[in-house]
């Protein structure tokens, strides 16, 4: 993902793509981080800055290779930018 440009985004929507690290949770730093289509957002409130997020894992050829849903802190999500230039 070197010279990808990352935006911070505090609500994330089904169709984009994330980079979920060690901000998002410790779950997920260092080699662990991983790239993340998003499917779906759960509405219920949770913990405070913190939601769970129903996605794809993106392999590096960038093909969805597992289903999951994580719990991470909203503000440690970063957002590839869209194709589409959104």
């Amino acid at each position: 993902m070197a010279g990808s440009r990352l935006l911070r985004t505090s609500e994330p929507r089904p169709g984009d793509v994330l980079v979920v690290g060690g901000e998002a949770s410790v779950q997920f730093a260092g080699e662990r981080r991983l790239r993340f289509r998003v499917i779906s957002v759960d509405p219920k409130p949770t913990y405070e800055g913190w939601l769970w997020v129903t996605g794809y894992v993106i392999d590096k050829s960038g093909e969805a290779a597992e289903r999951r849903e994580i719990f991470v802190q909203r503000d440690g999500l970063y957002r590839l930018p869209r194709h589409d230039g959104s």
